[in-house]
Protein backbone atom coordinates (compact mmCIF):
# COMPACT_ATOMS: atom_id res chain seq x y z
CA UNK A 1 0.00 0.00 0.00
CA UNK A 2 2.62 2.33 0.99
CA UNK A 3 4.57 1.61 -2.74
CA UNK A 4 0.93 2.52 -4.33
CA UNK A 5 0.72 5.87 -2.71
CA UNK A 6 4.80 6.80 -3.14
CA UNK A 7 3.59 5.99 -6.63
CA UNK A 8 1.07 8.32 -6.86
CA UNK A 9 2.90 11.21 -5.25
CA UNK A 10 5.62 11.17 -7.68
CA UNK A 11 3.10 10.96 -10.69
CA UNK A 12 1.26 13.69 -8.86
CA UNK A 13 4.28 15.85 -8.77
CA UNK A 14 5.87 14.84 -12.24
CA UNK A 15 2.75 15.87 -14.25
CA UNK A 16 2.65 18.99 -11.50
CA UNK A 17 6.29 19.90 -12.86
CA UNK A 18 5.36 18.81 -16.46
CA UNK A 19 2.28 21.29 -16.27
CA UNK A 20 4.11 23.98 -15.07
CA UNK A 21 6.67 23.95 -17.69
CA UNK A 22 4.16 23.59 -20.68
CA UNK A 23 1.94 26.91 -19.15
CA UNK A 24 5.25 28.74 -18.53
CA UNK A 25 5.84 28.73 -22.18
CA UNK A 26 2.82 29.16 -23.23
CA UNK A 27 2.03 32.16 -20.85
CA UNK A 28 3.89 34.49 -22.87
CA UNK A 29 1.46 34.34 -25.77
CA UNK A 30 -1.57 34.73 -24.10
CA UNK A 31 -4.09 38.09 -24.35
CA UNK A 32 -3.48 40.19 -21.26
CA UNK A 33 -6.55 39.91 -19.19
CA UNK A 34 -9.33 42.21 -19.90
CA UNK A 35 -10.17 45.51 -17.53
CA UNK A 36 -13.97 45.20 -18.04
CA UNK A 37 -15.04 43.49 -15.07
CA UNK A 38 -12.89 46.37 -13.24
CA UNK A 39 -14.43 49.34 -15.26
CA UNK A 40 -18.21 47.48 -14.53
CA UNK A 41 -17.49 47.38 -10.73
CA UNK A 42 -15.88 51.36 -10.69
CA UNK A 43 -18.67 52.80 -12.91
CA UNK A 44 -21.70 50.52 -11.13
CA UNK A 45 -19.91 51.80 -7.67
CA UNK A 46 -20.05 55.35 -9.08
CA UNK A 47 -23.35 55.55 -10.04
CA UNK A 48 -24.62 53.21 -6.56
CA UNK A 49 -23.48 56.62 -4.66
CA UNK A 50 -24.68 58.47 -6.95
CA UNK A 51 -28.30 57.44 -6.73
CA UNK A 52 -27.41 57.15 -3.01
CA UNK A 53 -26.98 60.72 -2.56
CA UNK A 54 -29.81 61.78 -5.01
CA UNK A 55 -32.13 59.63 -2.45
CA UNK A 56 -30.59 60.81 0.73
CA UNK A 57 -30.73 64.58 -0.05
CA UNK A 58 -34.70 64.00 -1.23
CA UNK A 59 -34.85 62.19 2.13
CA UNK A 60 -33.47 65.12 4.01
CA UNK A 61 -35.19 67.52 2.01
CA UNK A 62 -38.81 66.11 3.13
CA UNK A 63 -37.71 65.85 6.57
CA UNK A 64 -37.02 69.47 6.20
CA UNK A 65 -40.87 70.52 4.67
CA UNK A 66 -42.55 68.24 7.42
CA UNK A 67 -41.22 70.34 10.10
CA UNK A 68 -41.27 73.32 8.31
CA UNK A 69 -44.22 73.28 5.61
CA UNK A 70 -43.54 75.85 2.40
CA UNK A 71 -40.27 76.95 3.64
CA UNK A 72 -37.36 77.05 1.52
CA UNK A 73 -35.08 74.08 2.09
CA UNK A 74 -31.49 75.61 3.40
CA UNK A 75 -28.58 73.48 1.61
CA UNK A 76 -28.02 70.13 2.98
CA UNK A 77 -24.79 70.12 4.93
CA UNK A 78 -21.41 67.41 3.55
CA UNK A 79 -22.15 63.97 4.56
CA UNK A 80 -18.37 63.24 5.65
CA UNK A 81 -17.21 66.73 6.05
CA UNK A 82 -16.17 68.00 9.48
CA UNK A 83 -14.37 71.31 8.74
CA UNK A 84 -16.04 74.78 8.90
CA UNK A 85 -19.13 74.92 6.42
CA UNK A 86 -20.34 78.54 6.12
CA UNK A 87 -23.46 79.47 4.20
CA UNK A 88 -24.74 83.07 3.72
CA UNK A 89 -28.32 83.64 3.18
CA UNK A 90 -29.12 79.85 1.59
CA UNK A 91 -25.94 80.11 -0.42
CA UNK A 92 -22.57 79.27 -0.21
CA UNK A 93 -20.14 82.36 -0.18
CA UNK A 94 -18.17 83.12 -3.25
CA UNK A 95 -14.56 83.68 -2.56
CA UNK A 96 -13.10 86.70 -3.23
CA UNK A 97 -11.58 87.19 -6.23
CA UNK A 98 -7.44 86.54 -6.94
CA UNK A 99 -5.06 89.02 -8.13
Amino acid sequence: MASYLWRKYADYLYTKWEKTFLWDMVAPYRRPKSFTPLVTIYIAAFYTGVVGAAITEQLYKEKYWEEHPGRVVPLMPPKFYWGPWRIMRGDVPTPPPSQ
